[in-house]
């Protein structure tokens, strides 16, 4: 999710240690009771012979042999999607190998990204481990030899056959650690995007209907501003704030614009896209579309005020689908593309990655292939993900089938443009931070002088 966000990334990281289970031998031979004294006459010969006495254990028994662990790291929502789908595929890799554990570890999006290159170089990393994708993330950590190459079990299992070339994308990066080609250091299982969420009992109302240009999703919001309603929960601290500045940038742009800017190293800040967003952003905090408060909140307290019904609007990823599923009881709600644009940010989903210093890559890359099934693929549908390999016919709830046929929309019209912290390392905290500065107060034309800057000098290293 990009950053989770979605798409909701002092921190003590807990080292599991593998344990053995080594048996006790055997306790000691049992010492024979001495043989009788022997009678003055022969004894009368028995009819038939006696029974010979049972020998006595040779050897202690055959100790088992050591359990085998896989060390498991994911920041999925346990209640989310992908959560349930990961916990399910756990229970499947246990029953399918006797004698290995799972040793499973929540972690924080923050949590990893933050500490992903200090762990993976040590001895204390996992198996395998759900990291983000892009050339910030697990490109620059294939680059500085962190990961496995998983090319060979891409090809021999098949899973270059279940993505799509523009799924691959996020999963292929060349010896630079720049996304979209050469080796496999990833492998994703679902699809991602940005998206509108809306409360429907307040559409409904206040009388406004689903946008489709951007003119009608301002008007919207207008809407809302004049009953006293503010229409927009958004955080600012971390995601998404960054992604609506992304999108907002789109609605103006075209497939070379999004290269230049996420493959190439070519983006210019002072150009239409990204003027047109930063004014926006500003344009919309003095229209009272959203909070300057906003800065100090995080994606789980903006997440949080939409489930309980605070805002008609949020404006994040489809991961955050299964928990609104599972925890909005009180009013109806829906979702729609971002209003009027070709391209939204979105793509593959965030990727399982093995690093080098796995002890057991045989055992990561079966793990992988069980959450590639069409049982795992579909459960992850049910459950409100966006399934890559599912047997469509069992998803039946038609809000779901809506989430999977926009992002399946997105996808034919080649719309997904990946997300605006990818191109360098780094990128995620410098848009944070300048976005915040941005809804504080600080001049359109500085803050994006300041992403060029350091846009810029991440290109160049």
């Amino acid at each position: 999710m990009s950053a989770k966000m979605s798409r909701p990334l002092s921190i003590v990281l807990a080292t599991v240690m593998l344990m053995g289970l080594v048996a006790c031998g055997g306790g000691a031979t049992p010492t024979q009771a001495p043989p009788p004294a022997q009678p003055t006459t022969a004894p009368a010969q028995p009819t038939t012979a006696p029974a010979q006495p049972t020998a006595a254990p040779t050897a202690a028994p055959t100790q088992p042999k050591e359990q085998r662990v896989l060390k498991l790291w994911h920041y999925e929502s346990l209640n989310g999607a992908m959560g349930a789908a990961w916990a399910e595929a756990i229970k499947d890799f246990e029953a399918s190998h006797p004698g290995v554990k799972v040793a499973y570890e929540g972690k924080g999006f923050e949590q990893i990204r933050q500490t992903a290159a200090m762990i993976l170089n040590s001895d204390d990393a996992p198996d395998i481990m759900e990291y983000n994708k892009g050339n910030a993330t697990a490109g620059l950590l294939s680059s500085q030899g962190l990961l496995a190459d998983l090319t060979a079990e891409a090809t021999k299992r098949g899973w270059d056959k279940i993505l799509s070339p523009s799924l691959q994308a996020t999963c292929r990066y060349n010896e630079k650690g720049i996304m979209g080609s050469g080796k496999w250091y990833g492998v994703t299982n679902y699809g991602e995007y940005v998206l509108v969420y809306y409360n429907k009992d307040m559409f409904e109302k206040y009388k406004v209907n689903v946008p489709t240009t951007l003119e009608e999703f301002e008007a919207v919001m207008d809407t809302f501003v004049k009953a006293g309603v503010m229409p927009l929960t958004l955080g600012a601290k971390e995601y998404p704030s960054q992604h609506i500045f992304y999108d907002l940038a789109l609605s103006k742009a075209d497939r070379a614009f999004i290269n230049a800017y996420e493959l190439e190293g070519k983006a210019n800040f002072k150009g239409p896209e990204f003027t047109f967003a930063a004014d926006k952003m500003v344009e919309w905090l003095k229209k009272g579309y959203y909070s300057k408060d906003s800065t100090g909140l995080g994606a789980e307290e903006m997440g949080v005020a939409f489930i309980q019904g605070k805002y008609p609007i949020m404006i994040s990823g489809s991961w955050w689908y299964g928990r609104l599923v599972t925890e909005i009881k009180g009013f109806k709600w829906g979702m729609f593309l971002f209003p009027g644009a070709k391209y939204g940010a979105g793509s593959g989903g965030n990727i399982w990655v093995v690093p080098t210093k796995s002890k057991n890559k045989d055992l990561a890359a079966d793990f992988i292939d069980i959450t590639l099934n069409k049982k795992i693929q579909t459960l992850l549908g049910n459950k409100g993900g966006i399934p890559i390999n599912a047997d469509l016919t069992q998803v039946t709830d038609p809000q779901i089938n809506e989430l999977i046929k926009n992002f399946d929309a997105l996808v034919k019209n080649d719309g997904l443009a990946f997300y605006p912290d990818w191109p360098v390392p780094g990128y995620y905290d410098v848009l944070v931070s300048n976005i915040q500065e941005l809804i504080g107060g600080k001049a359109p034309t500085a803050v994006l002088d300041q992403l060029q800057k350091a846009y810029d000098e991440g290109i160049a290293k």
